[in-house]
């Protein structure tokens, strides 16, 4: 799209006043959402979204608006007004542009191409399962989405980048009940993938997991709570690695003073040795992936935390040029209604050289977690109150009875230097990262891991 404009005069135009940097976002966004709920198709919604963000950073300072004009002069004029905001001495340069694009594999079915009947028969099959599972289940949901989504990102460095990204989703939300009692549980199956992601999961058992979580839930006590060791199972998801030290290593946290990994601390152990801690964009068809990232960087791996060792920290082009630093490719936003700002992708905790079995085993009485909820956590301090949405008691290193209405209680660096153990069985679920009132797809992932000690509530 942008290559239609006049690129040349909008970047001038930005940077006209002596902005340090500007740049341009456009963005086409054609998205799908089929929600299944009271024993009906309860919505079907499509369409497309459409605009175009203008940025200028001077002196630390972010100055943006965004239109969905997509005309040049209405470009142009919104570049002016947005110039006005900026005094500097700055004398803005010509520059010479150089393109970069991101495609999609040959492999990619596009959502576009789908007929939505197909869709929904996706949802159907979801439903026909659960309706004759188990006459405990009083209610579910299911909800299927699809996002294709161009952009073209142009900034003032010289970069001219368009590419093209896709995102579906595939959820199950159960409602049991017995005996007055009620409980759920969830699960969801989403990749950087169009509809050929059924290909890699069986609705049929996606459904009979979440299914037999929320029935095992009615029978399931409550734990005797108190310190005790903790096992996470590479099945838990990575809610642990996102929320308690993900957000941490964020730079525009670190520099508002909001992160317990200050930057007094890069060189310093910041972690177990036995940690690795990496966030890697560029993992094929994972949640959190693209070529580029919101700002035009090509998406990249970043060790965060070496063997316990604090490297560096996730950025955007604002929080790098602050730090005089490179990007890491970590600049991600909502829509084009949306300035960027650091954000994880893929996240996870290294595989480890120990035999999951063996950790399991290596605990006499305890809490095996095989999956994690949500949860808060204070990135000042670190501490955190996490759900466990499926977890049963470690009696003698075996696992005994399921257990429900559980948390884990504790401080991020305080528990990422206990770990003692660390599997070689990396394992991944996905979310979506809500930050600065804006949303971001991702996953995060670990490997089986021994807490020696951690308050179980």
């Amino acid at each position: 799209m942008l290559e239609n404009f006049d690129i040349q005069k909008i970047v001038k135009t930005l940077t006209s006043t002596g902005g340090d940097y500007g740049d341009i976002f456009f963005e086409n966004k054609s998205v799908t959402s089929i929600i299944f709920e009271d024993g009906k198709i309860e919505k079907v919604q499509s369409g497309t979204d459409c605009g175009i963000g203008l940025r200028v950073l001077s002196e630390g300072n972010t100055f943006y608006c965004f239109t969905t004009d997509i005309d040049q002069n209405s470009v142009i004029n919104a570049a002016k007004e947005l110039s006005k905001l900026v005094k500097s001495s700055n004398t803005p340069a010509t520059v010479d542009f150089t393109k970069a694009s991101g495609c999609l594999s040959d492999t990619i079915i596009l959502p576009i191409d789908v007929d939505v009947n197909r869709k929904i028969g996706k949802i159907l099959k979801g439903k026909d399962f659960l309706q004759k599972y188990d006459p405990r289940i009083i209610q579910f949901k299911i909800v299927y989405s699809d996002i294709l989504q161009d952009v073209d990102i142009v900034n003032s460095r010289g970069s001219f980048v368009t590419d093209r990204r896709i995102q579906s989703l595939y959820m199950i939300h159960v409602v049991t009940m017995s005996d007055g009692l009620i409980q759920t549980a969830y699960d969801s199956v989403g990749f950087a993938k169009g509809f050929e992601m059924f290909d890699d999961f069986s609705i049929e058992e996606l459904a009979k997991k979440v299914a037999v979580r929320a029935i095992m839930n009615l029978s399931a006590k409550k734990i005797n709570g108190g310190t005790m060791p903790v096992v996470l199972s590479s099945e838990a998801g990575g809610t642990m690695i996102h929320e308690a030290v993900g957000h941490g290593l964020e730079l525009d946290i670190v520099n508002d003073g909001m992160s317990i990994y200050s930057k007094d601390k890069v060189g310093e152990l910041v972690t177990s040795p036995k940690i690795t801690v990496v966030d890697d964009g560029t993992l094929p068809f994972m949640r959190g992936s693209q070529n580029f990232d919101d700002e035009g960087i090509k998406c990249s791996k970043n060790i965060l935390v070496e063997n316990g060792i604090l490297k560096k920290y996730m950025n955007d082009v604002l929080n790098s040029i602050k730090d005089s630093v490179e990007p890491t490719g970590n600049g991600r936003r909502d829509s084009f209604r949306h300035k960027p700002i650091p954000r994880m992708t893929n996240t996870y905790i290294a595989s480890g050289d120990d035999d999951p079995a063996s950790i399991l085993k290596s605990v006499d009485r305890g809490l095996f977690v095989t999956k994690m909820g949500g949860g808060q956590v204070n990135t000042v301090t670190g501490d955190f109150v996490f759900e466990v949405s499926e977890g049963y008691e470690i009696v003698n290193g075996e696992i005994g009875d399921r257990v429900r209405d559980t948390t884990l209680i504790g401080n991020g660096p305080e528990v990422m230097k206990m770990i003692d153990m660390v599997g070689n069985d990396l394992g991944f679920g996905i979310g979506t990262c809500g930050k600065d009132g804006q949303n971001a797809p991702v996953s995060d992932g670990q490997p089986t891991l021994r807490i020696p000690e951690i308050v179980v509530g």
